[in-house]
């Protein structure tokens, strides 16, 4: 069996000047994308081999870039440098992020795949809760934890904004 789907970059949004370039993966609706990433690391019976493989590929993840990396894309409340980045566009909400900690960006990293490029009613179906049962949150210091929750939060949050036409 394959390693587990991992973000595929700090920056889940395809860049506005360059076209998406589409794997199968990233052409699921968002819940469907959650399932088969989820039922992959599934595939792995221990929690902390879910996490380090996880950890592993977003090693191999170029950084946001530095323009993207401003005190106004900060985590309010995170004590350890992360960014995060919503965006509206062609009636699909896009998100992006990176961290300084690799458990937190191979996580809200994850999350940005995850949502990116999802309609505000497919978002709002999203569940994350995956990222419990599969024992990935246990794993991180209760402040990452509270970040990973609050970006679940944040994901759903601007989905019902941007159904309101408030991006």
């Amino acid at each position: 069996m394959a390693a587990p789907t991992a973000p595929q970059s700090p920056s889940a949004a395809p860049p506005e000047s360059a076209p998406a370039e589409s794997g199968p993966f990233e052409l699921l609706a968002p819940s469907l994308r959650l399932a088969h990433w989820s039922s992959r690391l599934a595939a792995l019976n221990d929690p902390q081999v879910r996490l380090a493989q996880l950890v592993e590929t977003a090693r191999l993840l170029p950084p946001l870039p530095s323009i993207d990396r401003q005190e106004a894309h900060r985590v309010p409340g995170c004590l350890v440098r992360t960014w995060w980045i919503a965006e509206w566009r062609e009636g699909r909400c896009w998100f992006r992020t990176d961290s300084d900690a690799m458990t937190l960006k191979c996580l809200a990293g994850a999350i940005a795949e995850l949502a990116s490029g999802g309609t505000p009613d497919e978002i709002a179906a999203l569940d994350f809760s995956p990222f419990e049962s599969l024992g990935l949150l246990k794993q991180l210091a209760e402040n990452r934890q509270k970040t990973i929750r609050n970006l679940m939060n944040s994901v759903h949050e601007f989905a019902r904004r941007s159904a309101l036409g408030h991006h």
